[in-house]
């Protein structure tokens, strides 16, 4: 064979090969990798006299996370973003990207269950403290997300709420945390899950 239809016949058989790749790639492996976004400012529940301002996205888990769910946390690729006004309340949402969407519904699962669980953890590893959950039930956005609500009190008179969620979106979970002083009559939850549905969906 020539050598110029030798070549000809090589370049072919090469593109015939990666077209042959494309095809046979799943959609997931085809698809460009990018990191899930997080939540800006603006996104959080208003506070009535302060604004939010957000912090850098950062690699690991937070400090402010609720000890109930930071022994989940070890061994995951995590990133976070905290939120804090000039006042008493503070937030945070975490993401995490797991190998499949297998293990991603496996780990919102069991933080869902840690966040049930939480008031038995806290009130066991500290007698002073009085802890309550409420579940505000589930919200239609991706592959799903759960709304809950908790009231620590201490016997010296402390008082906080926070409003948790977990969601998820194919192999990526993320949790946002909302706190400041006070009880659930306090808690804007019509806001917050409107911001878990933005936090969800802003994720891809």
């Amino acid at each position: 064979m020539p050598m110029r239809n030798r070549a000809g016949a090589l370049l072919a058989v090469a593109a015939t090969g990666l077209a042959l790749g494309a095809t046979l790639a799943s959609p997931a492996d085809a698809a460009p990798k990018t990191s899930p976004k997080f939540l800006s400012a603006s996104e959080l529940p208003p506070h009535p006299s302060s604004s939010w301002t957000a912090g850098k996205v950062t690699d690991g888990v937070p400090d402010g996370l609720l000890s109930c769910l930071q022994d989940t946390m070890p061994g995951y690729d995590s990133r976070y973003r905290t939120f804090r006004t000039d006042l008493d309340t503070g937030a945070l949402q975490l993401t995490i990207v797991v190998g499949d969407t297998g293990k991603a519904k496996a780990l919102a699962t069991r933080l869902n269950k840690d966040i049930k669980t939480c008031p038995t953890h806290l009130e066991q590893a500290d007698p002073e403290v009085e802890a309550t959950h409420r579940d505000y039930g589930t919200l239609p956005v991706e592959e799903g997300a759960r709304v809950h609500g908790l009231h620590i009190e201490a016997s010296w008179g402390a008082s906080d709420i926070h409003l948790l969620s977990v969601g998820r979106d194919g192999k990526t979970v993320t949790v946002v945390q909302w706190g400041q002083m006070g009880d659930f009559a306090d808690a804007p939850v019509k806001a917050f899950r409107k911001t878990t549905t933005t936090a969800v969906n802003k994720l891809y």
